[in-house]
């Protein structure tokens, strides 16, 4: 017999096996498979499910938890088939046909052949809208938790929800990115335009056009919850989802969504990609500038002096940041300074009111570090004017208001970290920057009467001032003095409710650290959300940790509750 030669022999049998692995595997209605899933996301930390195939569509396979579906009568059975029927016209009708004219398309046939996704249901932690692993793109010899499948998973919960169609819509676009990008190009998109690129896909598909319990709404509430979250830090939270949203809203809204697309399509990842996308449309701002702007407008939300510092969706033209407060005495010399930390692509807004005469403001940043502070100036009228303060090479400069307390009421800087461009994986680090401001009081002949006259008309303005970021936190409403029990699901946007002014008084009760506003107006705004956020993460172990969460969300469900009781029965 002859030498065997080896080299062939592990070519066939390679081209044999890849031969095996691309065809396409017979599926059978009611078919019992164990998928892998991913245990950070399991409700109990599993890393396998076994799920029952309950349809089949021209471009769907839909898998469901066997053990769940088994459990469900069979009027409830009908019940979410004929749901799932709905879904699947609006996956080949729309989501699908819409997402892939403007992204691109999925690896088509992908690592099994089959052009059909692969979609799982299955327990998921709360507030899990679903994932996408691109461990099963890959072959079992590579990766050994590979299902093999181009495929997405949906939370089990949402399996009858109207949100369903925008979550399926979200992880589509995660499944076109691996092929535009990974296939493509060989590279791995940054995780925050990943991420945002996908949120994008509710309003891209009309899913947001009613904003009322839309996931633009909620994305819009954690934003205002948490305005100082980094853009491109990724810690998974509703914080982070929420910021890229409002963001690439804004990008949207002024440059198209080609920019989405086209940086997408490109061999670029996040900052890059975005910069080449708006060169390619013949945009005339880059990225820095683009954020800068953004900052602005959600500090005016007015299109009247620049069309730059303004949403165009309807849905967001309203939308306005509350800045941070920083008072001056209302007469004489005085001086405030403040120390803050930020990180790189968070928002900043810091707002200076109070005292009289000569205002000066000095910034300082650390050297080698790239920061920009617009600001804004307001007249008594509430004209505003918006300029860039311009820094030094030591990152230090200053801004000059004669006549503050009188030609001008207030002002506004916001300043923001622009160092790091890219290399966005995961934490990201604090640095501090510090701003001083003084008034040097204008010296005039006037008698005392005069000057008291001048201090009351400063005083009613800012009275008003403070009145109208309290108007804009929670309303007005209903108030409720007694609270013995909170007996329903409390949620941001509620207004004029008996259980939301009990839920305030309860919250009041709690002290300064929890609720510092203390109102009780029956409206369930801002405030109210912090407030609820800081309860829930105080008692985090009874509250959070039990449903998976380490941050807390404002909505006031069955664990929140119950610790609110408990607390009110003693």
């Amino acid at each position: 017999m002859g030498k065997i030669n080896t080299k062939i022999l592990l070519i066939a049998s390679l081209g044999i096996f890849l031969f095996c692995a691309f065809q396409v595997k017979a599926v059978l209605l009611n078919e019992a498979v164990t998928f892998n899933v991913s245990s950070n996301h399991s409700v109990d930390n599993s890393s396998k499910v076994q799920a029952k195939l309950i349809k089949i569509n021209s471009k769907i396979l839909f898998y469901v938890d066997k053990d769940w579906w088994d459990s469900q009568t069979y009027a409830k059975q009908t019940d979410i088939l004929t749901g799932l029927d709905s879904l699947s016209a609006e996956y080949e009708n729309k989501i699908y046909p819409t997402l892939t004219s403007l992204f691109g398309f999925e690896w088509k046939g992908g690592i099994d052949g089959d052009e059909r996704i692969t979609v799982l249901f299955h327990q998921m932690k709360d507030n899990m809208g679903g994932y996408f692993r691109s461990a099963d793109e890959q072959l079992k010899i590579q990766v050994t938790d590979s299902n093999q499948r181009e495929m997405l998973y949906l939370p089990l919960a949402k399996i009858e929800n109207s949100q369903l169609k925008g979550l399926l819509g979200h992880e589509l676009v995660h499944l076109i990115t691996f092929n535009q990008k990974g296939k493509n190009f060989g590279v791995d998109e940054e995780v925050w335009l990943n991420e945002g690129r996908a949120e994008l896909a509710s309003t891209i598909l009309g899913y947001d056009d009613v904003y009322v319990g839309s996931n633009l709404s909620r994305r819009v509430n954690a934003f205002l919850a948490k305005l100082n979250d980094s853009l491109t830090e990724w810690n998974d939270t509703e914080y982070d989802y929420a910021v890229v949203n409002l963001f690439l809203q804004y990008v949207v809204d002024h440059y198209g969504v080609n920019i989405l697309s086209d940086s997408l399509k490109s061999k670029y990842v996040g900052i890059e990609s975005i910069n080449y996308a708006l060169k390619n449309n013949g945009a005339k701002e880059d990225f820095s500038q683009i954020f800068t702007n953004w900052t602005v407008a959600l500090a005016v939300n007015d299109c009247s002096v620049n069309t730059k510092y303004c949403y165009k969706n309807v849905n967001l033209n309203k939308i306005k940041v509350n800045p941070t407060l920083n008072f001056l005495p209302l007469s004489g010399n005085s001086s405030l300074s403040v120390a803050n930390i930020i990180k790189n692509w968070s928002g900043n807004w810091q707002k200076i009111i109070g005292g009289k005469g000569d205002l000066k403001l000095k910034f300082s940043g650390l050297v080698d570090f790239n920061f920009k502070v617009p600001y804004i100036i307001y007249g008594k009228d509430n004209k505003y004017s918006v300029n860039l303060l311009i820094l030094d090479k030591n990152q230090e400069g200053e801004i000059n208001v004669p006549g503050f307390g009188t030609d001008s009421m207030s002002l506004i800087i916001m300043p923001t970290l622009q160092t790091k461009t890219s290399g966005f994986d995961g934490f990201e680090f604090n640095y501090p920057y510090t701003f001083t401001v003084s008034i040097k009081e204008q010296v005039t002949n006037d008698d005392n009467q005069a000057l008291i006259e001048r201090l009351l008309e400063r005083i009613i303005y800012l009275k008003a001032e403070i009145a109208k970021i309290l108007a804009e936190r929670n309303g007005g409403g209903v108030t409720q003095n007694t609270c013995t029990n909170i007996g329903m699901d409390l949620y941001f946007g509620m207004r004029n409710n008996g259980q939301v002014a009990c839920l305030q008084t309860f919250l009041k009760s709690q002290g300064q650290d929890i609720y510092p506003e203390a109102l009780v107006t029956g409206n369930f705004a801002h405030a109210t959300l912090r407030a609820v956020v800081k309860f829930q993460e105080k008692y985090k172990s009874e509250i959070l940790l039990p449903s998976g969460l380490q941050s807390g969300n404002g909505y006031v469900g069955p664990r929140t509750r119950i610790k609110i009781n408990q607390l009110l029965a003693k």
